[in-house]
């Protein structure tokens, strides 16, 4: 009888491992099917399966430029089941955003950036300026010239340019679009003089002389527009560039987080993966928690200066 209870319990407990094992990892994108993000996360998930005795689901989540993604996995048990791949402009909104009710320190845990990505700035075809001081130039004689485009109010390239215009001694003002392809048509139909977004979103452009692009924000010029200067090479003294990442809700125990980092980080360094991301225009990192949880305060200080000197405040 004794024996019958062990086998029964023994039977119960394997059971109970094997469904754990089969316990899907959602990956929660909060962006549509299609979005660098969703394409990033998906490229990664492909190459975490050989690491993880788990499936996979990548889920997208689209919604307040990130923000309902972000509410789904603040709300999710810490059970290591439910992780969110997010941009870095999604962590600012607290910022701005007071549906934003997160601390990005606090209500999550940092688990790895996924890749970072830089900004670029462009002109339409119509602006005689060459380069970024021949712009500043124009503006300051033509202050109409300093209005600019990005694909949304509240975006890292919003508050990049408006640093940007403060160091260069200018004002900006900001058109916001819904989306990167309005903003891109608006730019070169001549709606407006100015563009900031990713240098991956108009490489296309650039190189069929619909746009001029001046300068990219990061400290290494882009390799999907090799041709175009830094701001610092462009003489601005300063820099930043976006980056994308995996974090999970609070409270992931330690043993779980290096576990999930490192199924993501080797799926992030294994060369098929890290060329797939870099035809995307992002560049492959993967980094220890560590590492990422320092970035993520450090940044989040930061442009928080830069948003609150903006006054800018979002509506959701």
């Amino acid at each position: 009888m004794r024996l019958s209870r062990l086998i029964l319990a023994l039977g119960t407990l394997l059971a109970a491992g094997s469904t754990l094992a089969q316990t899907p990892l959602r990956l929660i994108v909060g962006f549509p099917p299609g979005a660098t993000s969703d394409t990033m996360t998906r490229a990664i998930a492909e190459g975490m399966r050989p690491h993880l005795d788990r499936p996979i689901v990548v889920e997208n989540r689209p919604g307040g430029g990130g923000l309902a993604a972000a509410k789904v996995v603040k709300a999710a048990p810490p059970d290591g089941n439910t992780l969110l791949m997010t941009p870095f402009g999604t962590m600012l909104q607290p910022h701005s955003i007071k549906a934003a009710d997160f601390n990005p320190m606090t209500d999550f845990t940092a688990v790895t950036q996924a890749s970072t990505f830089d900004i670029a700035f462009a002109v339409g075809p119509g602006v005689p300026a060459r380069d970024l001081r021949e712009f500043v130039a124009l503006v300051k004689k033509e202050p109409r010239r300093g209005d600019f485009a990005s694909a949304a109010a509240g975006s890292l390239p919003h508050f990049f340019t408006l640093m940007f215009a403060k160091s260069a001694g200018i004002e900006m003002t900001h058109i916001p679009y819904k989306g990167t392809a309005p903003a891109i048509t608006a730019t070169i139909a001549g709606e407006v003089s100015f563009l900031s977004t990713t240098s991956a979103d108009i490489a296309n452009q650039v190189k069929a002389g619909k746009l001029r692009a001046l300068a990219v924000s990061s400290a290494k010029r882009s390799p999907v527009l090799p041709e175009v200067p830094t701001l610092r090479e462009s003489g601005y003294d300063i820099e930043g560039s976006a980056w994308y990442a995996f974090i999970g809700p609070a409270g992931l125990p330690a043993d779980t987080v290096r576990r999930l980092n490192a199924a993501i980080v080797a799926a992030i360094k294994a060369p098929a993966t890290a060329e797939r991301m870099r035809t995307m225009g992002v560049e492959p990192t993967g980094t220890t928690p560590e590492a990422f949880a320092a970035i993520l305060k450090a940044d989040y200080e930061r442009w928080g200066a830069v948003i609150r000197a903006s006054g800018f405040k979002g509506d959701e």
